[in-house]
């Protein structure tokens, strides 16, 4: 008897020699390590029956429909206690709490050395002997806009591991994140049409899971991703104020016909954040010159790395901050970023 299944699905020991007496059952396993996301599809299982003597038998397929999703790898997820302490220092649940400025206001309380002069209460200073200072908390219930870029610069091979699938690792640690703060994390997938939009709840803890599930199916495309439209889908959620992160390849062209042109509108109504995996093998070919094919290419590096900064200069302009980072360093990075926006009361 032989199981089917794709090869990157990763099926080991698929084909099974048993015997069963008339009317018996026989339970088979078959243990699969899938290499990509997606859904595995099985139709059918085949079954060689071969005579008495061995020499000849009979093979025959039986319908099985059924499947298997597999979900996207979340490798940052080791990064993901060390920020939920942090968030919990920020929210006041922790020993720790905030000095200086905050959002909420959450108490009073003594002042110690090293808290900020400006939280003094001086009112409340001056019904007592001890100078008083306010303690605040971050806001909650706020909103968080996680837009994936499905275009063709999400393609590109980074290694074993395509960028898409990166960006992907870095967008559910920002929502687990952002999820157990309490925030609403609305997300969008598409390059020249939507494919993916949920729009989140607040203090919605099954938000992470939705966004793991829905990311499972989407496919990078070949084709140049439209941001008019995508910044259509990000205003179809809802005209609040919110953190929109971008997760887009910072590549000159892409930037400057696409991106560009649009991007001014989205900032004057949300804190705008592009979070870009970079692509190591650009900075390693910078680095080798040993002879002049590895020159010329070094030189054509070096033109890529300065354009990709000029369009993130461009973009800071207009008041986008930009994160370009390589695969590993960008999810820890955003969560850092988020936390800090938290930390000053920015989101």
């Amino acid at each position: 008897m032989r199981l089917p299944a794709k090869p990157t699905a990763g099926a080991r020991d698929n084909r099974h020699t048993l015997r069963i007496r008339p009317g018996g059952r026989q339970q088979l396993r078959t243990t699969l390590s899938p290499q990509r996301r997606g859904a595995l599809v099985t139709d059918r299982v085949t079954v060689r029956l071969l005579g008495p003597m061995r020499l000849a038998g009979r093979q025959g397929a039986l319908r099985v429909p059924g499947w298997v999703r597999v979900l996207p790898a979340f490798g940052s997820r080791r990064h993901l206690p060390s920020r939920l302490a942090r968030l919990r220092e920020l929210d006041g649940r922790a020993a720790v709490r905030i000095r200086g400025a905050g959002t909420e206001f959450d108490s009073l309380r003594e002042y110690v050395r090293g808290d900020d002069v400006r939280s003094i209460d001086w009112r409340a200073s001056a019904r007592t002997r001890d100078v008083v200072v306010r303690t605040w908390q971050p806001e909650r219930d706020r909103r968080v806009v996680v837009v994936l870029d499905t275009g063709r610069t999400s393609a590109a091979r980074l290694g074993e591991v395509p960028r898409l699938d990166s960006a992907m690792d870095a967008a559910m640690l920002l929502t687990a994140l952002a999820a157990r703060a309490g925030d609403r994390v609305d997300f969008v997938a598409g390059d020249r049409a939507v494919h993916s939009r949920i729009k989140g709840a607040s203090h919605d803890r099954d938000t992470f899971w939705k966004v793991q599930e829905e990311m499972s199916g989407i496919q990078p495309n070949l084709v140049e991703t439209d941001w008019r439209r995508l910044v259509g889908a990000i205003d179809a959620l809802g005209r609040s104020r919110a953190l929109v992160v971008l997760l887009t390849a910072v590549e000159p062209s892409a930037i400057l016909s696409g991106l560009l042109p649009v991007i001014g509108p989205l900032t004057s109504r949300h804190r705008v954040l592009v979070a870009s995996v970079r692509d190591p093998s650009v900075r390693k070919l910078a680095a080798e010159r040993t002879d002049a094919e590895e020159t010329y290419l070094a030189a054509a590096a070096e033109l890529t790395e300065l354009q990709r900064q000029h369009a993130s200069r461009l973009l800071g302009t207009l008041g986008v901050h930009v994160l370009d980072a390589d695969a590993d360093d960008l999810p820890p990075q955003l969560a850092d970023h988020y936390l800090a926006l938290k930390a000053r009361g920015q989101l």
